[in-house]
């Protein structure tokens, strides 16, 4: 007959959605600054054991990504909670980065997660401007401000700095992979 007087545990959930940064003109991509409130508060439940965050999304920027990843442990750490993620449809890249801020990560099998990896894609358009009968006109100051500029030859030196860089990057989220996932991931290293 006491039953309705027994304590319920209450487990705060946060939904983490869309593309990560900017998604564009008309639409809001997910950044700390618009996720650090809910996220605050989702943390701040003083008998909460837990948190639980759903994710559902395909990545996007890194610097957001580490961002969002670094706030949500600060915030498992300080208020001494564990973290668990759902993976929704995709956990992809940026999405999959933010989810290694998990103590445990959950995903259905149809789930797409992971895409540890960088992309960055241009396309080339010297030979349409010609056509067209357009010159390109553009003045700069200071070295590579005109990096993989489409309209004019790609450099091999553009291409070598933004391969490094893309390798600087890929190689960090690894590292955060490896760091938060531990013996979930032994076995063959791919990269």
């Amino acid at each position: 007959m006491f039953w309705i007087f027994k304590k319920k545990k209450v487990i705060p959930h946060v939904r983490l959605t869309g593309v990560i940064g900017s998604a564009g003109r008309f639409r809001q991509g997910m950044d700390l600054a618009g996720q650090q409130d809910i996220l605050k508060k989702a943390f701040s439940f003083k008998k909460a054991k837990y948190v639980a965050i759903s994710i559902n999304s395909p990545g996007g920027s890194p610097v957001q990504s580490h961002l969002i990843y670094s706030f949500i442990r600060q915030l498992a750490e300080e208020n001494k909670k564990k973290v668990i993620f759902f993976a929704e449809d995709v956990a992809a890249s940026g999405g999959y980065f933010i989810a290694c801020a998990g103590d445990e990560i959950y995903a259905n099998s149809s789930s797409i997660i992971g895409s540890i990896g960088v992309i960055s894609a241009s396309f080339g358009f010297k030979e349409m401007i010609k056509k067209v009968g357009v010159e390109r006109r553009i003045y700069t100051a200071g070295k590579n401000k005109s990096t993989l500029d489409p309209f004019v030859e790609e450099k091999e030196e553009d291409v070598k700095r933004i391969k490094k860089l893309q390798l600087e990057l890929h190689g960090h989220f690894i590292k955060v992979v490896e760091q938060s996932r531990g013996k979930k991931i032994e076995g063959s290293r791919k990269k």
